[in-house]
């Protein structure tokens, strides 16, 4: 049996255009979505996958204990755009896997930068 692929990543936001702003800062491009009679949203097409960022609303769960992870091509570009806009969580440092840190998005959300 062929193990699956993920297609979707779906992320809540009290600020969705604020949350897209920091992902954009990483190389994720959005667009307005609507599905039928669903809230309007946020969606980034990557690799085969869909990463959006829904509007959190008093019924919607809450996405932060999600921690997501993204290869990048330099850890050192990234942090730059982002500037004072991630919490450290972890600095950039060799792991078996590459460089690596954790910030913090404006939501709460940990995310894991790898520099394989």
């Amino acid at each position: 049996m062929q193990a699956p692929l993920l297609n979707l990543i779906v992320i809540r936001a009290s600020n969705p255009p604020e949350l897209a702003e920091f992902y954009g800062n990483m190389g994720f491009e959005f667009q307005s979505e609507r599905h039928g009679t669903g809230p309007e949203h946020l969606s980034s097409h990557v690799g085969g996958s869909v990463f959006e960022i829904y509007p959190r609303t008093p019924a919607s769960a809450d996405t932060t204990a999600v921690r997501l992870g993204f290869i990048v091509d330099s850890i050192a570009r990234v942090l730059q755009r982002l500037g004072s806009h991630a919490d450290i969580v972890s600095a950039p440092r060799i792991s078996e896997w590459g460089t690596r840190c954790v910030r913090r998005d404006p939501e709460g959300h940990k995310v894991e930068l790898l520099e394989a």
